[in-house]
């Protein structure tokens, strides 16, 4: 996150089967139903469940979302939320029933749990930390070329205890890890903000990330992506670091790269971590030679730019992988209603409608005052997906956006193609891997629509109150 510079956020393994509801036998397919979790500003559904509505065979008028599952885009790895340093602290301080009951809300594959299948986590403090660290801190002026003190032990009161508890309740999670900065003695300017990687320190840092893969993979915590600089072109965190495109595809094609391979290690090394404002930054890196060897995607922000900068990439390099990792997602100022279609249109339709295959929402948990959080540099505004007070929970926008998601669309679901006639109404398709279909359509206007779900030349109506999201399944 960029605190002083941020604008209003931009709004414009365990499986879980998607919930069916067909009659079988001599019913045939005209019986099969969609099945509906609606989601209202008013706040009186929430991802609430529908009367299911049957398919029928019979044309019908405009307006239609044709589902289309004979044309297929990426594979979905998951959905989910930063678990940051400040998250773990936070649920660390609950007593360990309600921290539980919370993580099995979020993470459980139960019927009404979130089944949350993708988190973020810093390598050192992020930004929403309380203080700052990394794994091999030095006493000014002393350096530490071998990493003899390397250690893990920053993380061990919280981040490390959480982490075990989600994998507990879903083994199969994917993990992705960016760093905010290296140690400060790695850095021109000896600081935790700003500055960047000495180049004679580009070997030690390498050596640096795969020591935490290592480390974090003897601890039975997988870690399946890496950035290797969290917003390299943002210097005004705390803690931050600047990388430019070249600098960064040098250090990932000739000593990240090549020494992630010697240690035998298949995490995904993702380049850019950044805004959408700046395509070119990640196809700079991917078109360099060595660093495009072993980079298998790029990842995105989206403060600044525009959604459509994903498939500007994949277009250039579309045998490599997209990943939006990081968005803020806050109600408009002084609003009083949810406010989920835009965030729910933009973000997460946008990014997956643009080639994504996951997406990241910033960050997990806050306390009441957004916190904590990092001084002179640390976002200010950053509320969680849910507010934490001790044991007190309350859900905030964040989490229901991604639950129209994470409850319906499995890992390993598949993008399928949509085709909008007469309305106006931001939507995405997926088939899971059983088989089922889910169809996420957002209203962003201020009028109730009447449309058409049309799949194999079936037809279900279906009534979307203005401002509201719905997940349809079948």
């Amino acid at each position: 996150m960029n605190p002083i510079g941020l604008r209003k956020p931009t709004y414009s393994a365990v499986l879980f089967l998607v919930t069916t509801a067909c009659l079988v036998g001599s019913a045939g397919a005209d019986a099969q139903k969609v099945q509906t979790w609606l989601t209202t500003p008013d706040r009186t559904n929430l991802v609430a469940r529908q009367e299911p509505v049957r398919f029928h065979r019979k044309d019908a008028a405009s307006p239609v979302i044709r589902v289309n599952d004979a044309k297929t885009y990426q594979v979905i790895d998951g959905f989910g939320h930063a678990v940051t340093g400040g998250t773990a602290q936070l649920m660390m301080k609950m007593s360990p029933g309600a921290r539980h009951a919370l993580l099995e809300d979020l993470f459980g594959n139960k019927s009404g749990q979130r089944n949350v299948s993708y988190i973020r986590v810093s390598i050192g403090s992020s930004d929403m930390n309380e203080s700052v660290y990394t794994y091999d801190d030095m006493p000014e002026g002393t350096t530490d070329p071998t990493l003899a003190h390397f250690s893990l032990a920053p993380d061990e009161a919280y981040v490390i205890p959480v982490l075990k508890e989600i994998l507990a309740i879903h083994p199969g999670i994917h993990i992705l890890a960016s760093p905010w900065s290296a140690p400060n003695w790695m850095k021109d300017n000896g600081k935790p903000k700003g500055g960047t990687l000495l180049h004679e320190d580009y070997e030690v840092y390498a050596n640096y990330l795969v020591k935490y893969l290592q480390g974090m993979s003897g601890l039975g915590i997988p870690i399946a992506t890496i950035t290797v600089q969290n917003e390299p072109e943002n210097p005004k965190n705390t803690p931050s670091m600047v990388l430019t495109a070249e600098q960064e595809a040098e250090f990932i094609g000739k000593y990240f790269g090549p020494a992630e391979e010697k240690a035998g290690l298949h995490t995904e090394i993702v380049a850019f971590d950044h805004n959408c404002d700046h395509p070119q930054y990640p196809i700079e890196v991917l078109s360099d030679p060595a660093a495009g060897k072993y980079t298998g995607g790029s990842g995105f922000h989206l403060y600044l730019g525009e959604i459509t900068a994903l498939t500007t990439v994949h277009d250039a390099f579309p045998g490599k992988d997209i990943f939006f990792t990081e968005q803020l997602v806050l109600p408009h100022h002084g609003a009083t209603d949810l406010g989920i279609a835009e965030p729910v249109a933009h973000v997460m339709i946008g990014a997956t409608t643009n080639w994504a295959r996951n997406v990241l929402l910033w960050n997990l948990a806050a306390d009441p005052q957004s916190g904590p959080h990092t001084n002179d540099g640390g976002c200010p505004v950053c509320s969680g997906a849910v507010t934490l007070d001790g044991d007190n929970v309350t859900r905030n926008l964040a989490y229901y956006v991604t639950a129209h998601f994470t409850a319906f669309v499995p890992p390993g679901s598949i993008r399928v193609g949509t085709n909008t006639e007469g309305v106006d109404l931001p939507n995405v398709a997926f088939r899971a891997p059983q088989g089922g279909h889910e169809l996420v359509v957002s209203n962003t206007t201020a009028t109730d629509t009447k449309f058409w779900i049309e799949y194999d030349s079936r037809f279900a109506q279906m009534n979307l109150p203005a401002g509201a999201v719905a997940s349809y399944t079948w």
